[in-house]
Formats: C-alpha cells, sequence, structure tokens
C-alpha cells in the first residue's frame, strides 16, 4: 500500500492548524490516516512544529514519501537526517553511537540557530513597535497644543509621523517575509546537508567494502 506523509488541515478559517500524518495515497487529504506523527501551527512566528521524529523515521524507512511542505517540516526537525544516519549504520559506515552523536550535534547547532532568529524577529519587531509608538506621540502632541499661526508646521509634522508609522508597518512586514524566505532556504539546505551525509555513508561503505576485497 504506498503512503504518504503529508499535512491534513485542521483550525479556523485563516487560521490554518495542520496535523502531520502519514496516509493512504488514495485516501482523501483530510479524510482517515494511518497515524498522526505530530502537528503543525503556522500561525505563530517563528511556526510551533511538534513532530514524533522517529515514528517519522520509521514510516519513511518503509517507503513513504513525504509531499515537498512535509519534506520541509521532516528536515527542519531533523528526521531526514536520523533517517540518513541509519542508513549509514546499516550499511556498516557508522557506528550507532558515531550516528547519534553526529545527531546530537545538529539538533544542538538546529536549536541554536532557531532561538537567534527569535530573538533577531524579536527585537526587530520591538523597534518597528517603537517607531510606530513614537509617530502616534509625534502627532498627539502637534494635535494638543497646534499653534494658531502655523497650522502648516503641524500638518507637517503629521505627514513626517504618518510616514514615519507607515514605515514602521513595512519594517515589520519585511522581516515576516524575510522570516519565511530564511525558512525555505533553511529547508534545502537541510535536505542538502542530509543527502550529503547519506552520500558520504555509502562512499564509506564502499571504500571499507574496497580494503575488504585487497
Amino acid at each position: 500500500m504506498p503512503v504518504k506523509i503529508r499535512l491534513q488541515r485542521h483550525g479556523k478559517k485563516g487560521k490554518p492548524f495542520y496535523w502531520i500524518v502519514a496516509a493512504d495515497t488514495r485516501a482523501k487529504r483530510d479524510g482517515k490516516f494511518l497515524e498522526k506523527l505530530g502537528s503543525y501551527n503556522p500561525n505563530t512566528n517563528p511556526a510551533i512544529i511538534d513532530l514524533d521524529v522517529d515514528g517519522a523515521v520509521k514510516w519513511l524507512q518503509n517507503g513513504a514519501q513525504p509531499t515537498e511542505t512535509a519534506r520541509a517540516i521532516l528536515s527542519y526537525k531533523g528526521a531526514m537526517m536520523k533517517k540518513h544516519l541509519a542508513e549509514g549504520v546499516r550499511k556498516g559506515a557508522l557506528t550507532e553511537e558515531e550516528a547519534e552523536k553526529k545527531l546530537n550535534a545538529w539538533l544542538e547547532e538546529k536549536a541554536s540557530k532557531i532561538q537567534a532568529k527569535a530573538d533577531r524577529i524579536a527585537k526587530e519587531k520591538s523597534e518597528a513597535k517603537d517607531k510606530a509608538l513614537e509617530a502616534e506621540k509625534a502627532v498627539s502632541e502637534a494635535r494638543v497644543t497646534p499653534p494658531v499661526d502655523d497650522e502648516a508646521a503641524v500638518e507637517e509634522t503629521e505627514a513626517a509621523a504618518e510616514e514615519t508609522e507607515a514605515a514602521a508597518e513595512e519594517t515589520e512586514a519585511s522581516v515576516e517575509e524575510t522570516e519565511a524566505a530564511e525558512e525555505e532556504t533553511e529547508a534545502a539546505a537541510e535536505e542538502a546537508e542530509a543527502a550529503g551525509a547519506e552520500q558520504e555513508a555509502g562512499e564509506e561503505t564502499q571504500a571499507a567494502a574496497s580494503t575488504e576485497e585487497e
């Protein structure tokens, strides 16, 4: 039975929430599934992903094919890397201890990157919010005590404040767009890294086989 690892949509209109499931390819997208492997909430920044990595690896090893989005999530959480390292262990290119050490190092580095990204996003949003508050304050002060003979100056101040507020909103939107682009780039890089690990394991296995023949 062909199996796919894919997302199943839940949540409210405009605020989707997804389950990560293993399902028969013939089943409807949001229909019956074989096993729930986790959840994906894209409504937060960064997105919240809860994944049964071992369960996902088991399905991958049994031939399940992830959709493009599911593959990116599996790579992001280390499932693809763990599968490739397990393949290296099976071929004899790595010991279980070496594979576990590599996986733990990868997970620590990944966690560090996620935390650094979250801190940067929070800082940029805070700066954008401060700019917006300053703009609102400038507008309020200009309206409270407007000089009778300087209405043009008041209008100019309000216009400048509105421009500042608009720029702050653009900055926040840019932060979110940059975050989305970085996630796509990281997913691609992680998949390439996992593929490289598998290739390295294969080369080590071939080298070991050649040595035995000699």
